[in-house]
């Protein structure tokens, strides 16, 4: 399969498919009550039947999904919380399936550390009052016990866990809650197993870029990879002409390259721009592909005039490429906001690299963008390469990406570290307005944030943020902080009130 497939239908969202599909381990397992069984014949049947439906609802959201059948006794409890364990789960669904005891979930609240979710999808939207039984009430039960558990959370020393309401059948917002949790799994998964590469060194004067690797294994489980300048030039020096035509292909495919505008620093793309563009987005896949990456921070200058600062201030055609295809790419060696990046992207809401621009206060809106890497799958439109004379603050020139992100619901994530010393996310949520963006050859997005734009900055500067974030479509800060508990990280969201 080509993994990065044009998709463009009459002017519509471009996409490029994912490296590596998505993935993540759910874990499922019911609870009830033993008595019930000897009590009411086929009762059990029933409960089976309903766990059924839950796992093929979670099935359907590219994840694998361990189910480790029905708890309704302590004893069942503790013998299934050895095999959770085992199985290096990322979420376990509890499916409430009637009233159980908290006998059944005491064992496993105290002792897992993943995110545990209570599933209360009830059979049917209202018992038939006229004809009940006992039997039908305990088949529609599953917010019975909802209380006791977690109220035994607490008592555990947890937080309580969060619970999804509503039917089992012809209900879109439970089953979109069910999706979410299943696309945090997907993060979540990532952000512990990953392999992340990290190339040079951190900008001059930029200390707010500065983290210590172990702090990132500490936090998420993954590993740093220390990754050479040497790691890419070798595979530069072994691309083929043909390799190269076919990335150009890939690039015009995906790329408009009109005339110069007002910048005079920018010009409509050189050939021999594009070529050297090719060539290291080949060499950056190879690379990657050799050391088998997750993503990449990077920053590296090299000496005047070599072959290496041609590389190594070429990359922006190239990660753009790869962070759409879900390999987050990360200029200006910050490994923070490459995690933000990555957590964007597995949640598959984009995760553009990005910061501050000027203000508009006609429109009381900021730009938010970025020279480097950018997600193109949430562009608005087709995006445009130029050659720029010069990076501006950084050496080098070459092809420059701009475009700016999909008008809307949008999100920001930043992630700093406390004075404590450990991580931080903060999370604001504003919408990406229409209107026009300088022609720089960079990524620029007009993003407007409640009350207003003042109160937002004063307050997002208050929580310590970097200057660098990650930008993704649509209102995810409930997912992120989500993501951030999972992992016991402060989590802040910009109050728009």
């Amino acid at each position: 399969m080509d993994t990065n497939k044009v998709i463009w239908r009459g002017g519509s969202l471009m996409r490029i498919e994912r490296r590596r599909p998505l993935v993540a381990n759910i874990g499922l397992l019911g609870v009830g009550h033993a008595t019930y069984w000897h009590q009411f014949d086929g009762l059990l049947e029933v409960m089976h039947e309903k766990q059924l439906k839950l796992r093929k609802k979670l099935e359907n959201n590219s994840v694998s999904v361990i189910d480790f059948g029905l708890v309704d006794s302590s004893e069942k409890a503790y013998e299934v919380l050895l095999k959770v364990h085992a199985a290096d789960l990322d979420v376990l669904f509890i499916d409430m399936l009637t009233y159980a005891t908290s006998e059944t979930f005491a064992p496993l609240v105290k002792s897992l550390t993943i995110p545990i979710v209570l599933v209360v999808l009830q059979p049917v939207k209202a018992m038939d009052y006229a004809n009940g039984t006992t039997f039908l009430q305990l088949c529609n039960d599953d917010i019975c016990s909802v209380p006791e558990f977690c109220n035994v959370a607490v008592r555990m020393g947890k937080k309580t866990p969060p619970v999804i309401i509503g039917t089992l059948e012809d209900d879109p917002e439970a089953d979109a809650e069910i999706a979410s949790w299943c696309r945090i799994a997907h993060a979540i998964h990532d952000l512990k197993h990953a392999r992340i590469g990290l190339m040079g060194h951190v900008l001059e004067t930029m200390y707010d870029m500065h983290v210590d690797p172990a702090l990132i294994t500490k936090t998420f489980g993954c590993h740093v990879v220390p990754v050479e300048p040497d790691d890419v030039m070798r595979q530069y020096r072994k691309t083929s002409d043909e390799e190269v035509d076919a990335m150009k292909g890939r690039i015009h495919s995906f790329f408009d390259t009109p005339d110069p505008a007002s910048d005079s620093i920018t010009f409509m793309l050189r050939e021999d721009d594009l070529t050297l563009s090719a060539k290291v987005a080949v060499a950056l896949e190879r690379m990657i592909d050799e050391r088998k990456l997750t993503g990449l921070a990077y920053y590296y200058e090299a000496e005047e005039g070599s072959e290496m600062r041609k590389l190594v201030t070429n990359f922006i055609v190239g990660n753009s490429l790869l962070t759409s295809a879900g390999f987050p790419m990360c200029g200006e060696y910050d490994l923070k906001t490459l995690m933000a990046m990555l957590v964007m992207d597995r949640l598959e809401i984009g995760g553009s690299f990005a910061e501050f621009h000027p203000m508009d206060f006609k429109r009381d809106s900021i730009l938010v963008g970025h020279d480097g890497p950018h997600h193109i799958n949430i562009a608005d439109r087709e995006p445009v390469l130029r050659s720029l004379s010069k990076y501006h603050g950084k050496p080098g020139s070459g092809a420059g990406v701009e475009f700016k992100i999909k008008e809307g619901a949008i999100t920001m994530l930043a992630i700093t570290v406390s004075s404590q010393g450990n991580l931080k996310f903060i999370v604001a949520e504003g919408e990406s307005m229409a209107g026009a963006i300088p022609p720089t050859g960079n990524t620029n997005t007009h993003g407007h944030f409640k009350p207003n734009l003042k109160t937002f900055l004063h307050r997002w500067m208050a929580e310590g943020p970097t200057h660098h974030f990650a930008l993704g479509v649509g209102h995810h800060a409930q997912e992120i902080s989500s993501i951030a508990n999972a992992f016991d990280i402060e989590c802040v969201t910009i109050s728009t009130t």
